[in-house]
């Protein structure tokens, strides 16, 4: 059990700091290949060097670049064809500088179309490719790594409150992202676990790679085993999950509700820090912090038969509880002050502010939904309340109006008072938030789940003014 304390200190190739960024060059050129690494790690990159296709080809299965250096004259693939196979999808997953001494503005053309950042001709002028590398690796580092995430659309940096309760949360996840401890997360439904996951990353010496998440809830392997590991067909690779998290976070949220298949799968990934792509018998290794989340008791559960046994103490490495709102609902003054001013400002809702009997009653309040239904609630009474002031009793209003519907509904909420075509809007909202998130915001999933064309619910989406790309699955 010693191994997932710190899965990612075993090998030192892959450098002792998570963020150096890794440059792949290839070039059939023994001196120019050489040179370009020692100036390259004489910067402080890590870097590997291939002398041809084939070799290429190979590391990049292996272990995703931060950047690539791409020769485009090679004897056995040239470089343009590469290019073409990394791009099978029509998106270059890493950022390519093509390197050549024979280029031509026809072949500089064709790189840039399959999206290839630059063209630098040989003889190569080290000063200029030095700025060109570290111009390419900020511009994608400032693109992949966004300051603060969104949740349920609004933009949250970091747990709120300034409660004990909350600033201890805040103290004990900083204190845990200096080192590389696999943790699991356990809180109610809408308590913020995701916010909580999101700081430890950005806190984190990986804060600079991406954050993965994989929802255990609506992903199963044994249905949709690329979706995790990948898939390789021929010279092509369509990248997984596990891919696009290597030296980064990888956020296995909802594990309680993983399925048999599932849980058999990655008790044998987690072990083992291993997976290969779906057609290609490569190993490869994986290396990124583990980060599990559940709603439910897993001791309970493993009692129970319901989640295996090992798989749980593999994963409770450091256990860490995200507090319901109830426990610390000397907060909710700040709080409603903090999503107002955020709904204001991103949602372009008028500005209103909490009476001192609307908070006091909102202290009170039992607020099963945590966040999740403070925000929603904040947001109704922005656009329904009247005045500048939110009285006590708008607020009664709204909370008496809040009729949870059984089954697998429960949370949609159902406004009474309103005109048959508002309150007709919010419902399908909601139903259809609902089912987003529990498909893990797949159009195609909710589409064949409630009957509705691809098209027209794409329409209703954008009537309803939802984005799935923006809506994080923040109800857990």
């Amino acid at each position: 059990m010693m191994q997932p304390l710190n899965p990612m200190e075993d090998d030192t190739a892959q450098n002792n700091v998570a963020n150096v960024p890794y440059i792949l060059v290839v070039d059939d050129e023994p001196d120019i290949r050489h040179l370009v690494q020692e100036i390259l790690e004489d910067e402080g990159y890590d870097v590997k060097v291939a002398e041809n296709g084939e070799t290429a080809r190979l590391a990049y299965k292996q272990q995703q670049p931060s950047l690539i250096l791409l020769d485009i004259w090679m004897p056995d693939v040239d470089g343009i064809t590469l290019l073409k196979e990394w791009a099978a999808d029509g998106n270059l997953p890493v950022p390519v500088i093509m390197m050549s001494g024979h280029g031509t503005v026809e072949t500089a053309v064709e790189a840039t179309r399959l999206g290839a950042y630059d063209f630098i001709e040989k003889p190569l002028s080290l000063a200029k490719l030095l700025l060109t590398v570290e111009q390419v690796l900020n511009t994608e580092k400032a693109l992949r790594e966004p300051a603060v995430h969104s949740y349920q659309g609004l933009i949250v940096s970091e747990p709120q409150g300034r409660s004990p309760v909350m600033q201890r949360l805040r103290e004990q996840i900083k204190r845990i992202s200096e080192h590389d401890s696999w943790v699991l997360l356990n809180g109610e439904a809408g308590s913020g676990i995701r916010v909580a996951a999101y700081y430890l990353h950005a806190n984190s010496h990986q804060h600079d790679k991406n954050f993965v998440e994989v929802n255990l809830s609506s992903l199963s392997y044994d249905k949709n085993p690329e979706d995790f590991v990948g898939q390789s067909s021929g010279h092509s690779v369509t990248q997984g999950l596990f891919d696009k998290a290597q030296g980064g976070t990888l956020f296995l949220c909802n594990i309680d509700e993983a399925d048999e298949a599932t849980q058999n799968f990655l008790l044998g990934f987690l072990q083992n820090n291993t997976y290969q792509h779906i057609g290609d018998s490569t190993t490869l290794s994986f290396k990124a912090r583990i980060v599990c989340s559940s709603h439910k008791n897993l001791e309970k559960l493993v009692e129970e038969n319901k989640f295996r046994k090992d798989l749980y103490y593999l994963i409770n490495v450091v256990p860490l509880h995200i507090p319901a709102l109830r426990e610390h609902h000397e907060d909710i003054p700040d709080l409603l002050n903090y999503y107002t001013n955020v709904l204001v400002d991103q949602e372009k809702l008028p500005y209103r502010h909490f009476s001192l009997a609307a908070q006091n009653r909102l202290r009170n309040y039992e607020w099963l939904g945590n966040i999740r239904e403070l925000t929603n609630l904040v947001q109704h009474l922005l656009i329904t309340a009247s005045g500048n002031e939110i009285s006590l009793e708008e607020v009664e209003s709204a909370i008496s109006q809040k009729v949870n519907i059984p089954g697998p509904r429960e949370g949609i909420s159902v406004a009474y008072d309103l005109p048959m075509r508002e309150a007709r809007e919010l419902f399908e909202r909601d139903y259809l938030v609902h089912h987003l998130i529990k498909s893990g915001g797949s159009i195609g999933k909710v589409a064949n789940l409630i009957g509705m064309e691809r098209t027209h619910l794409y329409r209703k989406l954008r009537a309803l003014n939802i984005d799935p790309k923006t809506l994080l699955i923040e109800t857990r």
